[in-house]
């Protein structure tokens, strides 16, 4: 296992139960799903291993972006219900102690404490993340992307729910998100019709920002991931609880809200470069603070 010493501490990387983590200048940690034999789907275990990364890579000042993608011809194919280890390879980082979806309590407590935490733990990072979708993107896989703060999808990619299809609810935040992309009157034709779109219609849905070739997938993703990573971190992430927050929040609490922000944003060396780059007639460059 290899670690990436940063400015805070350090991140594991290398290959885990379901996933590996790697990462690329500058500080753009890369988490590629790798059961392709089952589609990349996620068990407890994964979940549990992809949630410390996740944990690690929040703290992390290092850490830029997060970048998602799968292999093979998944994203993520959502839940591997099969009880198999079959295409799971890869060291623990955690503990397994989940004991399946056997009774009622266990279901709400897997829910509560294993999978839905993975899609707050994405949408509460202050660092910006992205989702590389390759392929099929359902249940879990697409409810994971959606909470990404971008997603650029190959042109074979298809998403959707299809919780109906197993008489099964889009438990892990999926149906919220929907929402807040679609409005009600279409969250309610996708889900209720278990709709499976493709690339060309997720993006006129809403659902994805760009769609590009297969092969032009994660060259545009890490050009994306760049741009992200080389911008003024402090009030690119202070920005985006702001938007999350003003989603949910009045006008008058959105205010509010970005007004306590603002300060730090203000009196952070990032905003001295900016204002000095803009009269110099340069580019700016941020983040001293990460390289010093």
């Amino acid at each position: 296992m290899s670690k990436l010493k940063g400015a805070a501490g350090m991140i594991q990387m290398g290959e885990f139960r379901g996933f590996e983590v790697s990462t690329e200048d500058p500080g753009i940690l890369v988490i590629a799903f790798n059961r392709p034999d089952r589609l990349n789907g996620m068990d407890a275990p994964m979940k549990r291993d992809l949630l410390e990364t996740l944990t690690q890579a929040a703290m992390e000042d290092s850490v830029r972006v997060v970048l998602f993608t799968g292999s093979g011809r998944a994203f993520s194919a959502g839940d591997d219900i099969s009880g198999q280890d079959k295409g799971r390879r890869g060291q623990a980082l955690v503990p397994d102690i989940h004991r399946g979806h056997d009774n009622v309590l266990g279901t709400i407590n897997g829910l509560r404490k294993i999978s839905q935490p993975i899609n707050t733990a994405i949408r509460g990072m202050d660092k910006l993340t992205i989702a590389a979708m390759n392929g099929v993107a359902v249940q879990t896989g697409f409810s994971l992307a959606l909470s990404c703060d971008f997603r650029i999808a190959s042109s074979a990619a298809r998403m959707g729910s299809g919780t109906l299809r197993f008489g099964l609810l889009p438990d892990e935040g999926g149906h919220y998100l929907l929402l807040q992309m679609m409005g009600l009157p279409k969250t309610m034709d996708f889900l209720m019709r278990s709709k499976l779109v493709g690339a060309a219609e997720a993006l006129e849905l809403g659902l994805v920002h760009e769609v590009v070739e297969p092969d032009e997938l994660m060259p545009r993703a890490m050009d994306l991931a760049r741009e992200l990573a080389n911008g003024p971190q402090v009030a690119m992430r202070l920005l985006k609880r702001s938007l999350y927050n003003a989603a949910d929040q009045t006008w008058e609490q959105s205010l509010e809200d970005i007004a306590a922000r603002t300060p730090m944003a203000d009196h952070h060396p990032d905003s001295r470069e900016g204002v000095a780059a803009f009269r110099g007639k340069r580019k700016p460059s941020f983040n001293a603070w990460l390289e010093e």
